[in-house]
């Protein structure tokens, strides 16, 4: 019988996921029951008010244990990442980040026989090869980046450690999230988050990819909703694990800024594109994620147009108190 989870740590809780991933959290299995940790961000607002915080470095097992231990952890949501454009500009402090962290962590739930954990994947782990319309479940994964690389070797490595050792290890392959509370953290899909800042601030945004490019998107709402729901799924009813596809809109950023312009009178886009669209040409423009509707009853639940709606009333509310970029970068 699968255990039940009750004791959370959330590695890089202070990042664009992790902070509300963090608070959804708290909410659902009591503030004092979900520890948050981070590596050099301090936290803030009701992320540092409403539960217990520390400071650990991923790629140090030890600093891992020492929380795990005082607060009888028995799942870990593992979000703490070097994030793809970051990534190629530092390969090794990525490679170390993402897998030894990884490692480390997939250790820990071994020794302390954990009930679950999530480590997210992402679309990064598709390449050029992969088709690129309706993106398959099982599919050719030769990514270009370093972020990528090691998403692919994270997906086989967590899959090694529920075969080899009976870990409880679920992940998902992250779209491109968009969210009105936290910045993002040097991801090629940054771009869709940053455009709505700036439609609210300026009025207008220079935008680091070509106007036809086109991806894969989820707003945070639903990407919560999907972590969660995996986490909490029948492990007996799954037949994957650490690769679930996710999907839940695509769009082009042109039509992104159309979209922005039917609700920002006058808002303007110019496109630079910079050494971020050769990442985003190498990935899939929209997903197959039957794999997850079947296995565990995945459903998105927003659209362009309401995700764009919600997104303005939020930022420009945000912006009225001068809290518009308060808010830490993903680590």
């Amino acid at each position: 019988m699968a255990k039940k989870i009750s004791r959370i740590l959330v590695t890089g809780a202070v990042g664009q996921i992790g902070s509300e991933l963090t608070l959804a959290l708290r909410d659902r299995y009591g503030a004092e029951n979900v520890v948050a940790t981070g590596r050099k961000t301090a936290p803030s607002g009701a992320l540092l008010e409403t539960g217990p915080f520390y400071y650990i470095d991923v790629t140090e097992r030890a600093s891992l244990e020492v929380v795990v231990r005082k607060h009888d952890i028995d799942a870990i949501f593992h979000m703490a990442a070097i994030l793809s454009a970051v990534g190629e500009k530092n390969p090794q402090m990525c490679w170390n980040v993402n897998m030894n962290g990884t490692i480390n962590v997939l250790e820990c739930a071994m020794a302390h026989e954990m009930a679950t954990v999530i480590i997210p994947s992402s679309i990064a782990a598709f390449g050029p090869e992969t088709p690129r319309f309706n993106t398959p479940q099982e599919t050719v994964l030769k990514p270009r980046t370093m972020y990528g690389v090691t998403k692919v070797a994270g997906e086989l490595l967590c899959d090694y450690y529920v075969r080899r050792f009976g870990v409880d290890v679920r992940g998902l392959r992250y779209p491109g999230i968009i969210s009105a509370e936290t910045l993002p953290g040097g991801g090629t899909t940054d771009y869709a988050v940053e455009i709505y800042y700036k439609a609210v601030e300026q009025g207008s945004y220079k935008c680091f990819v070509r106007d036809d490019t086109a991806l894969p998107m989820m707003y945070m709402p639903d990407c919560i909703k999907a972590t969660l729901d995996l986490a909490e799924a029948d492990f007996s009813k799954l037949q994957h694990h650490s690769d679930f596809n996710v999907g839940a809109m695509s769009f082009t950023a042109g039509e992104l800024a159309a979209n922005i312009a039917k609700h920002v009178p006058g808002f303007t886009c110019a496109y630079e594109p910079d050494f971020r669209q050769k990442i985003a040409d190498s990935w899939p423009t929209s997903i197959d994620d039957s794999a997850a509707r079947m296995e565990w009853g995945w459903k998105p639940a927003w659209d362009l147009d309401a995700m764009t709606a919600d997104m303005l009333t939020k930022l420009r509310a945000r912006h009225a108190k001068g809290e518009l970029y308060k808010g830490a970068a993903a680590e």
